[in-house]
Protein backbone atom coordinates (compact mmCIF):
# COMPACT_ATOMS: atom_id res chain seq x y z
CA UNK A 1 0.00 0.00 0.00
CA UNK A 2 1.39 3.39 -0.89
CA UNK A 3 1.35 6.42 1.34
CA UNK A 4 -1.43 8.98 0.77
CA UNK A 5 -0.36 12.03 -1.17
CA UNK A 6 -1.57 15.59 -0.85
CA UNK A 7 -1.63 17.11 -4.27
CA UNK A 8 -2.59 20.75 -4.40
CA UNK A 9 -0.79 23.80 -5.70
CA UNK A 10 -2.33 26.15 -3.16
CA UNK A 11 -3.73 25.35 0.25
CA UNK A 12 -5.11 27.98 2.60
CA UNK A 13 -5.11 27.82 6.38
CA UNK A 14 -8.74 26.70 6.57
CA UNK A 15 -8.10 23.85 4.16
CA UNK A 16 -5.01 22.84 6.13
CA UNK A 17 -6.93 22.95 9.42
CA UNK A 18 -9.70 20.86 7.88
CA UNK A 19 -7.16 18.29 6.68
CA UNK A 20 -5.64 18.13 10.17
CA UNK A 21 -9.10 17.66 11.70
CA UNK A 22 -9.74 14.81 9.26
CA UNK A 23 -6.45 13.20 10.23
CA UNK A 24 -7.44 13.35 13.91
CA UNK A 25 -10.79 11.74 13.08
CA UNK A 26 -9.06 8.94 11.17
CA UNK A 27 -6.68 8.30 14.05
CA UNK A 28 -9.61 8.19 16.48
CA UNK A 29 -11.31 5.63 14.24
CA UNK A 30 -8.16 3.50 14.25
CA UNK A 31 -7.94 3.78 18.04
CA UNK A 32 -11.53 2.60 18.39
CA UNK A 33 -10.70 -0.50 16.35
CA UNK A 34 -7.63 -1.21 18.48
CA UNK A 35 -9.62 -0.85 21.71
CA UNK A 36 -12.31 -3.15 20.35
CA UNK A 37 -9.67 -5.75 19.47
CA UNK A 38 -8.20 -5.50 22.96
CA UNK A 39 -11.64 -6.09 24.45
CA UNK A 40 -12.12 -9.13 22.24
CA UNK A 41 -8.70 -10.40 23.32
CA UNK A 42 -9.76 -10.21 26.96
CA UNK A 43 -13.06 -11.95 26.25
CA UNK A 44 -11.31 -14.75 24.39
CA UNK A 45 -8.71 -15.20 27.12
CA UNK A 46 -11.43 -15.40 29.76
CA UNK A 47 -13.41 -17.92 27.75
CA UNK A 48 -10.51 -20.32 27.11
CA UNK A 49 -8.30 -19.99 30.18
CA UNK A 50 -8.86 -20.76 33.81
CA UNK A 51 -5.20 -20.23 34.66
CA UNK A 52 -4.75 -17.04 36.69
CA UNK A 53 -1.19 -16.54 35.42
CA UNK A 54 -2.33 -16.56 31.77
CA UNK A 55 -5.17 -14.17 32.49
CA UNK A 56 -2.81 -11.79 34.29
CA UNK A 57 -0.44 -11.84 31.30
CA UNK A 58 -3.25 -11.02 28.89
CA UNK A 59 -4.49 -8.31 31.24
CA UNK A 60 -0.98 -6.79 31.41
CA UNK A 61 -0.81 -6.77 27.61
CA UNK A 62 -4.16 -4.98 27.37
CA UNK A 63 -3.16 -2.56 30.10
CA UNK A 64 0.07 -1.68 28.24
CA UNK A 65 -1.89 -1.02 25.04
CA UNK A 66 -4.41 1.17 26.84
CA UNK A 67 -1.55 3.16 28.40
CA UNK A 68 -0.06 3.75 24.94
CA UNK A 69 -3.43 4.77 23.55
CA UNK A 70 -3.91 7.18 26.44
CA UNK A 71 -0.62 8.85 25.52
CA UNK A 72 -1.72 9.08 21.89
CA UNK A 73 -5.05 10.60 22.95
CA UNK A 74 -3.17 13.33 24.82
CA UNK A 75 -1.20 14.11 21.65
CA UNK A 76 -4.37 14.17 19.55
CA UNK A 77 -6.06 16.50 22.06
CA UNK A 78 -3.07 18.84 21.86
CA UNK A 79 -3.24 18.74 18.06
CA UNK A 80 -6.95 19.57 18.19
CA UNK A 81 -6.37 22.41 20.65
CA UNK A 82 -3.80 23.91 18.27
CA UNK A 83 -6.07 23.88 15.23
CA UNK A 84 -9.33 24.82 16.98
CA UNK A 85 -8.69 28.61 16.82
CA UNK A 86 -8.01 28.30 13.09
CA UNK A 87 -11.21 26.33 12.59
CA UNK A 88 -13.15 28.91 14.63
CA UNK A 89 -11.79 31.68 12.35
CA UNK A 90 -12.75 29.65 9.29
CA UNK A 91 -16.36 29.52 10.48
CA UNK A 92 -16.44 33.33 10.38
CA UNK A 93 -15.02 33.59 6.85
CA UNK A 94 -17.23 33.25 3.79
CA UNK A 95 -16.90 29.83 2.13
CA UNK A 96 -14.21 29.59 -0.53
CA UNK A 97 -13.58 26.99 -3.15
CA UNK A 98 -13.87 23.42 -1.95
CA UNK A 99 -10.73 22.08 -0.35
CA UNK A 100 -9.23 19.16 -2.28
CA UNK A 101 -6.61 17.41 -0.22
Amino acid sequence: MSMPKIECSHIDKCCAASALLQSIALEETAISHILNAEGEKLQKAISISCDTKDLLEVNKSVEDMVDKITSLEIVLKSKLDLIKPILDDCDKEPPKEECHV
